[in-house]
C-alpha cells in the first residue's frame, strides 16, 4: 500500500513539472507563441495596446494568434508585473440605452444591477482590445500607454432616480497629480450623466495639456457605447432612437461629441470595483465630488 501511494504522488510530481504553458501574443512587437512568461514580456511590455493569453495547449495558443477561437476555455494572463493598468476585457456588447430610473444604487453610489432596455433593433458590435501592459510615467506626470495619455474617469450617484440623488465625477491622472478632479455634477443629478461628464472633463483637461492622444478608462458602457456607436445615427435621426423616443442625455452626448473632436481617443472599457488602482481613485473622487454642493 505504501509503495503504491509513494508511485502516485510520485507521477503526480512529474506530471506537473512536465506541463508547460503557452504564451500566445495576438499584438505585440512580434506576434506569435512563446514557450515562457520573460519572452511574451519582452513583446508586450510598454507596447500600446498589446494583447496577449496564455494557454495550456499549443494549438489553442496559435488560434488565439490567429484570431480565432480556441478549442477550450482561454486563460487570462495576469502576471504581477502587468497588473496595473487594469485588464480591459474583450467584449461583444449590444447597442442599449439603460433608463436611468431604473437603475438600483448601492452603498457606495455605483449600480450593481442595471435593467436595461433595447436601444437599437439592428445590432452593432463594439470590439475593446484586451490591453495589460502598464503605462509609463513620464516626468510630465503624465501616465502614457505609446504615445497616448492615460486617465480614469468615473462619476456615481447616490439615490439615482430620486429627487434628493446627489451625483459626482471623478477624473484621475495619477498619484498627487494636479488635474485630478472631484467636483459635485452640476444640473439633473443621475449616475449616467456624472459618467459622461466626467469624460467631458477629461477631455477639457486633456486639450488645456495639449495632449492630442488620449486614453481614457470608464466603467461605463453606457458612455463608449454612446459615443462610439450610437451617437452617429441618433444625430442622423434628429437625436431620436430607432423606436421613435428623444434620446435621454441628448445635451449630454452633444457636449461630449463636440469636446471629441480635435483629439484621438480611445475608449476603454474597465470593469468597476475590481482593485485596479486607477478605477478605484476616480471613483473615490467622484463619491467625494457627490458630497460637494452644487456650485
Amino acid at each position: 500500500m505504501l509503495r503504491w501511494l509513494v508511485a502516485v504522488l510520485s507521477h503526480s510530481c512529474f506530471v506537473s513539472r512536465g506541463s508547460r504553458m503557452f504564451y500566445a501574443v495576438r499584438r505585440g512587437r512580434r506576434t506569435g507563441v512563446y514557450r515562457t512568461w520573460a519572452e511574451c514580456q519582452e513583446q508586450v511590455n510598454k507596447f500600446p495596446s498589446a494583447s496577449f493569453k496564455k494557454f495550456s495547449t499549443e494549438q489553442d495558443a496559435w488560434a488565439f494568434v490567429r484570431g480565432g477561437l480556441p478549442g477550450q476555455q482561454q486563460q487570462q494572463l495576469e502576471p504581477a508585473e502587468v497588473r496595473d493598468p487594469p485588464t480591459v476585457t474583450q467584449e461583444n456588447i449590444s447597442q442599449r440605452q439603460e433608463p436611468e430610473v431604473n437603475v438600483v444604487c448601492c452603498s457606495t453610489c455605483k449600480r450593481p444591477y442595471e435593467q436595461s432596455t433595447n436601444e437599437e433593433h439592428v445590432p452593432k458590435r463594439v470590439r475593446y482590445d484586451e490591453v495589460y501592459s502598464a503605462p509609463k510615467v513620464s516626468e510630465d506626470k503624465f501616465s502614457y500607454m505609446g504615445d497616448f495619455a492615460v486617465v480614469y474617469t468615473d462619476g456615481c450617484c447616490s439615490g439615482n432616480g430620486r429627487n434628493r440623488a446627489r451625483a459626482g465625477i471623478g477624473v484621475y491622472w495619477g498619484p498627487g497629480h494636479p488635474l485630478n478632479t472631484s467636483e459635485r455634477l452640476p444640473g439633473r443629478q443621475t449616475n449616467q450623466r456624472a459618467e459622461i461628464h466626467a469624460a467631458c472633463k477629461a477631455i477639457e483637461q486633456a486639450k488645456s495639456q495639449n495632449i492630442k492622444k488620449l486614453i481614457i478608462y470608464t466603467d461605463s458602457k453606457f458612455t463608449i457605447n454612446g459615443i462610439t456607436s450610437w451617437v452617429d445615427n441618433w444625430k442622423t435621426n434628429g437625436w431620436r432612437t430607432s423606436s421613435g423616443g428623444s434620446v435621454i442625455n441628448k445635451e449630454d452626448f452633444e457636449r461630449l461629441d463636440n469636446l471629441s473632436k480635435g483629439i484621438e481617443i480611445q475608449w476603454m472599457h474597465i470593469p468597476g470595483h475590481a482593485g485596479f488602482q486607477g478605477n478605484e481613485e476616480a471613483d473615490r473622487l467622484a463619491r467625494e465630488g457627490a458630497s460637494k454642493e452644487k456650485s
